[in-house]
């Protein structure tokens, strides 16, 4: 039997395996938004451009996206305590840079941020005088402007899905 396969009933490595999938699907949730959702939606007018974004914001919020975006929280969570308890073993800071970047940089930054643009964005008449200014500023704060930048979002979860968890599997 290969080595992976035996480890998959260590607890830490089956955390470790199912962070390092769920932040490479966060990071690609992040990714197709930053590369073309957002893109599109700005090509649009206004009006239609904020409808859209509305209704992504409602649909989005079901089982699979949090299972996957709060379930991934929850495994860095655990590897970071479990890390603190684990310090001498080879991969302890790892698993915490890791998980530590996941919950700071993605789960945080999207509660503190991107969730009260989406929140005022669902308080806009799409159909207002206002609609073009509200969207121009919505785009470029979800977009571009720290700490909200989705750009960063993708590179944060990407860079723990590339380096922090997935390093665990070749230690």
């Amino acid at each position: 039997m290969r080595p992976h396969f035996r480890q998959m009933n260590n607890p830490i490595y089956l955390l470790t395996f199912v962070a390092a999938l769920g932040s490479g699907l966060v990071a690609g949730i992040f990714f197709a938004f930053s590369n073309f959702v957002m893109r599109a939606l700005a090509r649009i007018p206004p009006a239609q451009g904020i409808a859209a974004m509305q209704s992504i914001n409602v649909v989005v919020l079901n089982r699979w996206f949090f299972a996957v975006f709060f379930g991934t929280a929850v495994c860095c969570l655990a590897l970071a305590i479990s890390s603190f308890v684990r310090w001498q073993k080879p991969g302890a800071g790892y698993l915490l840079v890791g998980s530590l970047l996941y919950l700071i940089g993605t789960i945080l930054v999207t509660i503190a941020c991107n969730v009260p643009l989406n929140d005022a964005l669902a308080a806009v008449d799409p159909l207002s005088a206002d609609a073009g200014r509200v969207w121009t500023n919505y785009l470029k704060n979800w977009t571009n402007v720290e700490p909200c930048a989705n750009n960063r979002r993708t590179g944060r979860s990407s860079f723990i899905y590339r380096w922090p968890l997935s390093r665990r599997f070749t230690n």
